[in-house]
């Protein structure tokens, strides 16, 4: 079982499957065990039981979701950064995630 895991969520659910890889390397190339994986929204609640991660990540797509997701859970909730989504910065949103969770 990964130390960290790491729930990205977007509208589909495929346009972070790229950022997912991006980060899956990062994590690996700085010997960070985590599990990283996306969903889409509509499959959020049902990822967050099954998985039950240490951050939810959402994308910018469904930023407007963050305030009802805070309300649920009881993890940090963060909307990735919008330049960083759209350049597939992975390395970058995971040190944002790592920073998030270490608060």
């Amino acid at each position: 079982m990964a130390e960290k895991t790491i729930m990205l969520v977007c509208a589909a659910g495929m346009s972070t499957s790229l950022l997912v890889s991006k980060m899956q390397k990062a994590a690996e190339a700085d010997g960070i065990d985590a599990e990283i994986f996306a969903t889409a929204a509509s499959d959020a609640d049902a990822k967050l039981a099954e998985k039950n991660p240490d951050i939810l990540m959402l994308g910018p797509q469904v930023r407007y979701m963050l305030s009802d997701f805070q309300k649920r859970v009881d993890i940090p909730v963060e909307v990735i950064n919008m330049q960083d989504y759209g350049m597939m910065n992975g390395e970058k949103v995971l040190r944002e995630a790592e920073a998030s969770m270490a608060k």
